[in-house]
């Protein structure tokens, strides 16, 4: 599974706090953080307003590319800023852009940059009218996205569709949904990989662990192909790799065996 590491998130209260007091040494330690424990991709979301969001951006990725090598995963809303981080070359190497969608002009302004070059993409299942409760609907925002994909040359295995995981408290068929989505989405293009912020769906619920450990197990056995998740939490990576055994993408469990080896599961090395 490739994981896509979201502590780096200016809607983390502690990661607000630390751009609005340029606390760099909590930015570099959480980007080493997750580049250890095996994060695929380290998300860079500023989440502040507009005015200062893309000089909040360019100091996170320079912060984030001065600790790892882990490819950067630009976030924003601002299809136009993220624009500009790709054509100004602010990122070192190709990484992941979060995220068009069909509200407006976003795939049209994001996917002409990045055709032909390594850079993948995440696609989200709104529109103008924002996120459907409908699984039908989010799956023919998925087709329209993987159209304008195919239209400019965009790799289809470099496109993740996140259905926008929904929260059970407010959905109790969020899981259905979700695994609707992801069935649905690989049955009318295999190469496209689904995605989507398993922590969503705990929202407003207790004991948060268990609703997402779940959810993350119901979502890999549906095939799920990335996540954006905390890397290091030692449940949500134990699910991971369990799961990965027991459907036999880690073939004789060599890769969770070496995990638990490496302590990665909490245990004493």
């Amino acid at each position: 599974m490739i994981i896509i590491g979201e502590k780096i998130n200016g809607a983390i209260p502690s990661i607000k706090k630390a751009i609005e007091e340029k606390n760099e040494a909590l930015i570099i330690k959480r980007a080493k953080a997750q580049a250890e424990a095996g994060a695929n991709f380290i998300d860079c979301a500023p989440s502040t307003s507009t005015d200062i969001e893309y000089e909040t951006m360019v100091w996170l990725i320079d912060l984030i590319q001065g600790a790892t090598d882990v490819p950067i995963c630009i976030d924003s809303p601002n299809a136009q800023l993220l624009a500009r981080i790709l054509e100004e070359g602010r990122v070192n190497k190709p990484g992941l852009v979060n995220s068009v969608n069909e509200e407006g002009t976003k795939c049209e302004t994001i996917f002409p940059i990045i055709a032909g070059t390594p850079w993948e993409v995440i696609g989200l299942t709104c529109d103008q009218d924002g996120i459907p409760t409908d699984s039908e609907k989010k799956v023919e925002i998925a087709k329209r996205i993987i159209d304008k994909a195919v239209k400019y040359g965009v790799a289809l295995n470099q496109l993740h569709i996140d259905p926008c995981v929904m929260a059970l408290a407010t959905m109790p068929s969020a899981m259905d949904d979700f695994v609707y989505c992801i069935e649905h989405i690989h049955a009318f293009a295999p190469e496209v990989k689904v995605t989507g912020a398993i922590s969503n769906i705990s929202f407003n619920m207790p004991a948060r662990k268990y609703v997402n450990n779940g959810c993350l197990a119901y979502a890999l056995a549906a095939g799920l192909d990335s996540g954006i998740l905390d890397p290091c939490n030692e449940d949500m990576l134990g699910t991971i790799y369990a799961c990965e055994a027991l459907k036999e993408i880690d073939k004789a469990g060599r890769k969770y065996n070496r995990a638990f080896r490496k302590g990665l599961f909490g245990q004493k090395k």
